[in-house]
């Protein structure tokens, strides 16, 4: 049996119970097909229209699980053409930093000629064989150190790059001049060599400190998340556009765009007086996506939306109606109670199990479960917050629609 029989054959089963075997296949080359086998496991979640396509090649593990999904790439590919058409410019791009290709294989497209620049050769070499199998014949690869080849490239419509995000002790890093190659030191030329530049950042990064640290530079913040985990933090960079900074909360749910988008103007709202939680009214409570707790945007988000948060660090917010568009998840609160003992016995009559979330509470989760002796799951959901004048509550809820 030859390496690419075997990849083949033996594709959906555990990688760990193969290597184990590996003594009964002793013409495959077994590091290799083990790679190209977690490879595509992982492209089939993240990837699969490269997992469907014949022939292509994954690199090792880490470059893997590091690379873009396919609705975070495709974000990234709208968000392109759109600036393309911005600047009135789409002549040409190039990724200084394109790793296993994935941003730079959508993000191509939006362009007439596109450059792949990568320092190691291995991934270089990935990328070369890759491309033409996934039908992008305007790419030209180039295996060059970010900082060398941006000191020679002519100018571009955009730039774009992903700054490695980890030390040479393997430790991740989180400040924008920890990042490897330091965007702030590049920024001039960044700036001299693009109409405007798209950075790829750490959905750990504080957003605040970057706008800051790029020198007034940054046009627009992007806080994408995909299933209700916050993903990508994308940074655009432009002399050319001189606009007032907006701050887009991306929730994708699918391949084809955002399910919940919000936009706003950072400072653009005062704050909003916090609800007074009564007992006796049904409310409607509603919980931010990710992006929306990354951005902490939530005087904005309750202007816009005409919701009033439990308290100032709940981020948990009321309204009497429902709220259509709601950036988030939305329930209708049944009963609200303290943890007074009588009173918490009342408000769980009937109630066995529950998924349980705690925001601004001196219980965690697991606590509060155990204390309220109730088990995982079902239709239930339980809020257990802090109102603005200190009180712990319990607002006891069910998923609305």
């Amino acid at each position: 049996m030859t390496t690419a029989e075997f990849i083949r054959e033996y594709r959906e089963r555990d990688i760990r119970q193969l290597a184990l075997q590996a003594n009964r296949f002793p013409d495959v080359d077994m590091p290799y097909a083990l790679d190209q086998i977690q490879g595509w496991q992982i492209a089939r979640r993240k990837l699969p229209k490269w997992a469907a396509c014949d022939g292509v090649i994954f690199p090792p593990h880490l470059s893997m699980e590091q690379c873009s999904s396919e609705p975070t790439a495709q974000y990234k590919l709208n968000l392109a053409m759109e600036w393309a058409e911005r600047v009135g410019h789409a002549s040409s791009m190039t990724d200084l930093t394109g790793g296993f290709g994935v941003d730079f294989s959508f993000t191509s497209c939006a362009f007439a000629a596109a450059t792949y620049v990568e320092r190691n050769e291995q991934l270089c070499h990935i990328v070369e064989h890759n491309l033409p199998l996934l039908g992008l014949n305007n790419a030209a690869v180039v295996c060059a150190d970010a900082v060398e080849y941006l000191s020679t490239v002519e100018p571009q419509t955009m730039l774009f790059l992903d700054p490695a995000r980890r030390d040479e002790h393997g430790a991740k890093t989180v400040m924008l001049a920890d990042c490897t190659p330091d965007v702030v030191q590049l920024l001039p030329k960044l700036l001299e060599k693009s109409r405007f530049t798209m950075l790829k950042l750490s959905p750990m990064l504080d957003w605040h400190k970057a706008v800051d640290d790029l020198q007034g530079a940054v046009r627009e913040v992007h806080i994408v998340s995909v299933g209700g985990e916050c993903k990508e933090l994308l940074l655009v960079l432009s002399t050319v556009v001189e606009s007032e900074l907006k701050v887009y909360c991306a929730d994708l749910s699918t391949a084809s765009g955002p399910s919940s988008l919000f936009v706003y103007t950072p400072g653009s709202s005062a704050p909003v007086t916090n609800s007074k939680l009564k007992t006796q009214n049904s409310k409607f409570v509603h919980e931010p996506n990710a992006s929306i707790m990354k951005a902490g945007c939530f005087d904005e988000l309750a202007a816009a939306y005409g919701v009033s948060p439990v308290s100032r660090n709940s981020h948990l917010f009321l309204s009497d109606e429902p709220v259509d568009g709601f950036p988030g998840r939305s329930f209708v609160v049944e009963r609200v109670t303290t943890m007074n003992k009588g009173e918490l016995r009342k408000a769980l009559v009937g109630i066995e199990k529950a998924n349980i979330a705690t925001r601004n509470f001196p219980l965690s989760v697991a606590e509060l479960r155990k204390r309220l002796k109730l088990k995982d799951g079902g239709d239930v959901y339980i809020f257990a917050t802090t109102t603005a004048e200190g009180e712990h509550v319990l607002l006891i809820s069910r998923k609305y629609r």
